[in-house]
C-alpha cells in the first residue's frame, strides 16, 4: 500500500466513525426507513413506469402513514394500555387468580400467592407516577419517553420520512454505487445481490408477515371466546410469532389451559379446535407461499439473530438481527467458494535405499 492509499484508507476509517456517531442516535428510525422501502420499492418501480418518480414515492409514503402506520400506531397505545391493565388486573384478583391458584393448590400440591409474586408493594401509580389509566393523554407522554422527547421523536421522523423518500427514489443508484466501489466481478456481485434480496425477503417480509397474519388469526379467537384484552395478546402473538419453532401456540396454548381453569370447557375446546386448525395450518401455508424464497438460515442463528438484534439494534434489532447473521453467513461462503486455492509446493519424495543407485538392467545396458 503506498502512501497516497495509507492516507485514504485512514481518512476512511476516521470519517466512518464519525459517521457511525451521527447515525447512531437516530439507529432506529434509519432501519425502519431501509425496511419500509425495502417492502414498498417493488410496487414503486412499477407505479413510476406510468407516473412521475417523485409522485409515485410521495404517494406511497403517504398512503402508508395514512392506512398502515397511523392505526399501528394506535393499536400500539392500547396495546401498551391493555397490558398494563393485565398487570393491574392480576394484582387486585380480577383474572382468576383465585382459580388458577386452587387448581395449582388442587392438581398439583402447589400453594402460591400469585398477587405477593407480582409484588404486593408495587401499584400501578408507583411505577406509572400520576398516568391515570383512562388519561390517553398521559399514555401517550409515557410511551413517547421511551423513545426520548418529543423533540427527538420528531427529530427522527424527519430522518424516516427524508430516507424513505430518498431509498425510494434513488435506491437503484445506490445500489449501483455500491457496486462499483466494491470492485467484485459481476458473476459474485451478481450471486451476492440475489441471495440477499432472497435473505431479506424470507426475514423482513415472509417471515413478518405469517406472524403478523397469525396474530390476527389469534385476536380474533380470543375476541370470540370472549378473552380480554385482546389487542395486547395480539401484539404478544405477532413478537412470539417471529420466532421459529415457537409461534403462536405459546399464545393461544396456554389461554386454552386458562379457560378450563375457570371452568370454561366449552370456550376451551373451540380455541383449541380453531388453534389447531385455523392458526397452525395458516403457517403451514401461508409461511411457503409468502416467504417462498427461503433464507437457508439456521433456526438456531434466528433465534440468536432476534435476541442479539433486540439487544444490540433495539426494537428495530427483532427484524434486522437476523439478517446480519444471515449475510455474515453469505459472505463467508461466498469467500471461501472464490478463494483461490492454495499453491503450497508437493512433498518432496522420500528418499529411499536404492535412491541414487541403477539397477542392474541400466548396468547392464550401460555396459
Amino acid at each position: 500500500m503506498d502512501d497516497s492509499s495509507g492516507v485514504l484508507a485512514g481518512g476512511i476509517l476516521v470519517c466512518g466513525a464519525i459517521a457511525l456517531l451521527l447515525v447512531l442516535p437516530v439507529l432506529q428510525y434509519v432501519l425502519l426507513a431501509i425496511l419500509l422501502a425495502y417492502v414498498l420499492y417493488p410496487l414503486h418501480e412499477r407505479l413510476a413506469r406510468r407516473i412521475d418518480s417523485r409522485l409515485s414515492a410521495g404517494g406511497l409514503i403517504t398512503a402508508t402513514a395514512l392506512v398502515v402506520l397511523f392505526p399501528l400506531g394506535l393499536l400500539l397505545t392500547v396495546a401498551v394500555d391493555q397490558a398494563l391493565r393485565v398487570f393491574v388486573a392480576v394484582r387486585e384478583g380480577r383474572l382468576g387468580v383465585e382459580s388458577v391458584q386452587e387448581f395449582l393448590r388442587e392438581q398439583l400440591g402447589v400453594s402460591v400467592d400469585l398477587g405477593r409474586v407480582v409484588g404486593s408493594d408495587l401499584t400501578f401509580d408507583a411505577i406509572f407516577g400520576s398516568m391515570g389509566r383512562e388519561d390517553w393523554s398521559q399514555l401517550f407522554s409515557g410511551v413517547v419517553g421511551l423513545f426520548g422527547s418529543v423533540s427527538n421523536v420528531l427529530l427522527g421522523l424527519t430522518v424516516l420520512l427524508f430516507l424513505w423518500y430518498y431509498l425510494l427514489t434513488r435506491g437503484a443508484t445506490l445500489v449501483g454505487w455500491l457496486r462499483d466501489v466494491s470492485h467484485l466481478e459481476p458473476r459474485v456481485w451478481n450471486d451476492l445481490a440475489e441471495r440477499t434480496d432472497r435473505l431479506l425477503w424470507a426475514v423482513l417480509v415472509g417471515n413478518v408477515a405469517v406472524a403478523g397474519v397469525q396474530a390476527v388469526f389469534t385476536g380474533v379467537g380470543f375476541a370470540v371466546v370472549g378473552l380480554p384484552n385482546v389487542v395486547f395478546w395480539t401484539f404478544v402473538t405477532f413478537a412470539l410469532g417471529l420466532l421459529p419453532l415457537l409461534g403462536a401456540s405459546v399464545v393461544w396454548v396456554p389461554a386454552v389451559g386458562y379457560l378450563l381453569v375457570v371452568d370454561r370447557p366449552l370456550a376451551a375446546v373451540l380455541l383449541f379446535a380453531y388453534g389447531a386448525t385455523v392458526v397452525t395450518i395458516s403457517d403451514d401455508y401461508l409461511r411457503p407461499l409468502i416467504g417462498g424464497r427461503e433464507a437457508n438460515l439456521n433456526p438456531g442463528l434466528f433465534v440468536l439473530g432476534i435476541a442479539g438484534g433486540l439487544f444490540v439494534l433495539g426494537p428495530m434489532g427483532l427484524f434486522f438481527g437476523p439478517v446480519v447473521l444471515g449475510t455474515l453467513k453469505l459472505l463467508v461462503e461466498l469467500f471461501a467458494r472464490e478463494r483461490p486455492p492454495s499453491t503450497s509446493p508437493a512433498p518432496a519424495e522420500s528418499a529411499g535405499p536404492n535412491r541414487g543407485r541403477t539397477s542392474d538392467g541400466d548396468e547392464r545396458r550401460a555396459s
